[in-house]
């Protein structure tokens, strides 16, 4: 009987490893990644085949493709009829005809139509961004719909808040996403501070639903009335105050205060959050006014999450690079890129292109700084430069192609932004917000230093083995 009980105790190990094994072999895209865990299957018994499947299988994109299966999350224009009526799509400007296969790749991946007749004013840090939400919360007359990462309840909050719950008494209809993670970065949270008001209050993805520190809700929009939107990547707090003395470390950023019809793919995005978040549709006139001309800017919403089908804004970057012909600008406070956006970086410069990339010369996420690190040699072999800002540390992020073309919004160059959380970024054609970014681009190149390939390959041995381990959790920071 030991002698039967021990065979089956070896044929189950066998042939749990042989299904693993198979299964890596069937699904793994990447055959680096599939010959591993075969290897890894095969040769540890029990201990491979539960290493695979617990760390192996990508069950944040397939529980978030789970939930737009199940109607949870909304595909497709059919629920926003209002917002498809009254756009008008548009042809490019003259002098980006290279540009226009990135706009194909746009056209295909991108349900929102590229639009014209917007303008985009940047704000720089919590003076320059959080009066004029503000003044647009105080004089709403008919909805306010705000989503972020971060709400904090400190004294910034408390003033979000108040205007608010002011604007609800007087019969304004607000709707509040805060996501269920970011809100935990204070005490007390904001929607602690809102409860008892008239707000209508949304927690995205609260943690009692599996914990997940994935598959969070980046993404910052405040839309007024429907008319005035306000996108990038600041939250909602004290740390973007820069002019003050104490308090938590200043974060230095930039938004956008958004006007034309691109408003109305604001307001989309947020609605489908607000169904995903409430079960509640809404599709009402009120949500979508007609919006008149604001500016020449041409713009398109480009919402991401692991619940698309496409990897929408990791396409896009990788069409505008490899579209470039004069310039590339990258500032971003996480750098973590993944081969193909290697390749691609390599590409555009040794075709020429000058590439530029600012990253902040101090961290709030130290891992993040180090795996970074331990990229940055082969982009300076292939002739990328690379700058270090000083502090405070700078989350804001851009990317700007040949003076005309500029993606912002709230996503990194990281695996959390491009594979693992819901972004919301605008890519848009406009000569006059290119030249506005690249002035404060150059602004910050003129005061950062420059990183060479002596300095990288000059660090000491302990180091390059600390920032070595941090690049092999890419993958997850």
């Amino acid at each position: 009987m030991d002698h039967v009980l021990v065979g089956l105790l070896f044929s189950s190990l066998a042939a749990l490893g042989l299904i693993s094994a198979g299964h890596a072999l069937l699904l793994k895209r990447d055959p680096r990644s599939a010959l591993g865990w075969i290897v890894v299957c095969l040769t540890l018994p029990l201990f491979g085949p539960l290493l695979y499947w617990s760390m192996g299988i990508n069950r944040i994109s397939r529980r978030a493709r789970q939930w737009l299966e199940s109607g949870q999350r909304l595909a497709g224009w059919g629920n926003f009829s209002l917002v498809r009526k009254q756009q008008k799509a548009c042809s490019l400007p003259p002098g980006t005809e290279h540009l226009q296969e990135l706009r194909s790749l746009a056209d295909r991946v991108v349900i929102a139509d590229l639009l014209p007749a917007n303008r985009l004013t940047p704000l720089e840090n919590a003076e320059g961004a959080y009066p004029a939400m503000l003044e647009a919360i105080n004089s709403a007359t008919s909805t306010i719909n705000l989503s972020t990462y971060i709400f904090d309840g400190d004294a910034t909050g408390r003033r979000f808040v108040a205007a608010l719950t002011d604007a609800a008494e007087r019969g304004v209809e607000v709707r509040v996403i805060i996501d269920s993670l970011g809100e935990k970065y204070s005490r007390p949270t904001a929607r602690k501070l809102l409860k008892g008001s008239k707000v209508k209050v949304g927690r995205f993805l609260p943690l009692r639903q599996g914990g997940y520190v994935n598959l969070r809700n980046h993404r910052k929009i405040l839309v007024v009335d429907g008319k005035k939107g306000f996108t990038g990547g600041m939250n909602i707090g004290d740390r973007h105050v820069t002019e003050r003395v104490g308090g938590p470390a200043i974060v230095k950023d930039m938004h956008f205060m958004v006007e034309g019809q691109v408003v109305n793919d604001l307001q989309r995005t947020f609605l489908e959050d607000w169904f995903f978040v409430t079960g509640n549709l809404i599709n009402d006139e009120r949500f979508f006014p007609a919006i008149p001309a604001a500016g020449d800017a041409i713009v398109r919403a480009v919402s991401d999450g692991p619940d698309k089908e496409f990897r929408k804004l990791n396409w896009i970057i990788m069409g505008a690079l490899s579209c470039a012909r004069d310039k590339v600008r990258i500032m971003t406070p996480y750098f973590i890129p993944d081969r193909p956006l290697i390749s691609a970086l390599i590409t555009t410069s040794l075709r020429g292109v000058q590439v530029s990339l600012v990253l902040p010369a101090l961290n709030n996420l130290p891992f993040v700084h180090w795996a970074t690190r331990a990229y940055l040699w082969e982009l300076l072999q292939h002739d990328i430069r690379v700058y270090y800002q000083p502090p405070p540390f700078v989350h804001t992020k851009l990317l700007l192609v040949d003076d005309i073309w500029s993606l912002v919004g709230s996503a990194n160059l990281d695996p959390r932004s491009l594979r693992l959380n819901f972004e919301l970024n605008l890519e848009v054609y406009d000569r006059e917000l290119a030249r506005q970014l690249s002035g404060r681009f150059d602004r910050t190149v003129a005061a950062s230093q420059e990183i060479t390939l002596a300095e990288v390959d000059g660090r000491s041995l302990p180091v390059k083995i600390r920032d070595a381990v941090a690049k092999l959790a890419s993958p997850y920071l």
